[in-house]
């Protein structure tokens, strides 16, 4: 055969398999294919139940270690930073070694350079199993590891940041344990997705994987207030920890209330868009649509709108007049003309008093240096004149009556880092209830009164500061004190959970995370 035509026969043969693996890709959720790496003696299979939006595998292979790899991958190609999430549940026995989790991959070919976020057959045998970050980094290069300290567990995280890579791992509600590693290359567009390995060729081994979130960050030089990304309204159900995406969008929103029958919630649009920034909304969960409320005038709502405890009204925190000071509101659940309440600003609404004549509020008054923050109380329907319930220094935010109207839980920088308090609701009584390295911030009280829901800064910020676009922990506290529990690892921050959003049923919490849309 001449020489050219040898070539240009290869090309052709190389583009038919290129048409027909395409032809013969499998989607599946947020994945675009799925199949075996290398040639594992026993075929493995991956499937999606998009109801409770889980993942489940089966695979073999030999090993995911020295030059080479088999094992079973769902993927999709992704360029720029991201965090992938997932927590991992290997179904029945298997090899000590086998191995579940996120991979970030240059090729599909056997002997890649990649890297890994691994939860190994027996975690809990911290050396011989626990998580782990394994990676490969030229192609046909022995694969090198480094452990995590993390017995149990069951949730992994990687995340790039250009050629740095940030493993991490946790026991479900246990903070993250965290490993980094610099200087690897493997190049901007790559291929990412969860994997499965037996580690035995002979054997069949199954994993699911649940709360499977691919996360496209906000990038580094992104302008806090001006640039944003997309909004995902998410359910956490609270007595397992499983967590369903029911609504996402490109354009940003925040801040979910639940109504007081459970059928719906209310959230604020917001971003750069003027037409769509600052509307109050009503999302129905039956048809999974969101649906303009009128709020006459007041049409630049920030996060801070409160539903009553028996559901007919809504208090907002508008910008619409007063010089784009935020001033509250209410006005008629359903829509209507906003009533002022403050005649001060700037004034940020946080809840109703259970009886529904009182709303509890952050201002900012002008103080003998500078402006002070402190919380304050007034009638809802306006009369009279507002009260100070707090008298520290340092900002003090959020605050929420409890279910019985004694107490109001509320954060505060009073002590340096923003913490958790409670007080009596006339403002006596100051109690620290949280004491550690995060910054803690909007104590949410459940249904039956036991409960706090909190949301924990995990990366360092300023004290008095809640951005935009952070890794997040939400966390479950006693009313009381003591340690909090880690129920879900999140990228939001700013609109996450700033307002009251259990269900009224206690059992489920309504939450915005954070992600690009725009792949």
């Amino acid at each position: 055969m001449h020489k050219s035509l040898r070539v240009c026969w290869i090309t052709i043969g190389a583009l038919m398999s290129i048409a027909a693996l395409s032809a013969q890709a499998r989607p599946i959720g947020l994945f675009t294919d799925h199949g075996d790496i290398g040639t594992p003696a026993l075929a493995g299979n991956a499937t999606y139940n998009a109801a409770s939006q889980e993942y489940a595998f089966m695979a073999s292979g030999i090993n995911m270690w020295t030059t080479s790899d088999q094992f079973h991958f769902a993927w999709r190609k992704i360029q720029g930073d991201f965090i992938l999430q997932a927590r991992v549940e290997f179904i029945g026995t298997g090899e000590l070694h086998r191995k579940a989790g996120w991979q970030v991959r240059k090729t599909l070919d056997a002997d890649s350079p990649y890297i890994d976020a691994v939860i190994h057959g027996d975690s809990a045998a911290q050396g011989d199993g626990g998580p782990r970050m394994q990676y490969r980094r030229s192609a046909a290069a022995i694969t090198e590891q480094s452990d995590l300290i993390g017995a149990g567990a069951d949730v992994i995280q990687l995340e790039r940041r250009g050629t740095r890579y940030i493993v991490s791992a946790a026991k479900f509600g246990a903070p993250f344990t965290v490993r980094t590693i610099e200087n690897i290359d493997l190049g901007d567009d790559v291929y990412v997705g969860l994997f499965l390995c037996s580690h035995n060729g002979q054997t069949i081994t199954q994993a699911v994987f649940r709360n499977v979130r691919i996360v496209r960050t906000a990038k580094p030089d992104f302008v806090p207030y001006h640039d944003y990304i997309g909004s995902q309204l998410e359910l956490l159900e609270i007595a397992t920890g499983n967590r369903q995406v029911i609504y996402s969008s490109a354009d940003p929103f925040e801040a979910p209330n639940w109504t007081a029958d459970g059928q719906a919630l209310q959230f604020n649009s917001s971003g750069a868009d003027p037409d769509k920034r600052g509307r109050l909304y009503r999302f129905d969960l039956a048809t999974r649509q969101p649906v303009l409320i009128d709020t006459g005038f007041a049409h630049r709502l920030n996060n801070d709108h409160v539903l009553s405890f028996d559901g007919t009204m809504v208090g907002i925190s508008d910008q619409t007049t007063d010089k784009g000071e935020s001033t509250i509101f209410t006005l008629p659940a359903t829509g209507g003309i906003p009533k002022r309440i403050t005649p001060l600003t700037p004034s940020y609404l946080h809840s109703w008093s259970p009886d529904g004549k009182y709303l509890l509020y952050t201002g900012g008054r002008k103080g003998q240096v500078d402006i002070q923050w402190d919380i304050y109380r007034a009638a809802s329907d306006g009369s009279g004149t507002e009260v100070k319930l707090t008298k520290s220094s340092g900002l003090n935010d959020g605050p929420e009556y409890s279910h019985d109207g004694k107490y109001i839980y509320f954060n505060s920088t009073r002590s340096g880092k923003m913490q958790i308090y409670r007080m009596k609701a006339d403002g006596s009584e100051p109690t620290q209830l949280t004491n550690d390295e995060y910054n803690n911030w909007f104590p949410h009280v459940s249904p039956d009164g036991k409960w706090l829901c909190i949301i924990s800064y995990v990366d360092e910020i300023q004290p008095t500061d809640h951005p935009y676009y952070k890794h997040i922990y939400l966390r479950l506290l006693p009313v009381d004190g003591g340690t909090p529990t880690v129920i879900a690892y999140v990228y939001g921050g700013q609109g996450t959970i700033n307002v009251p959003s259990w269900s009224p049923d206690g059992k489920f919490i309504a939450f915005v995370s954070n992600t690009d849309l725009k792949w």
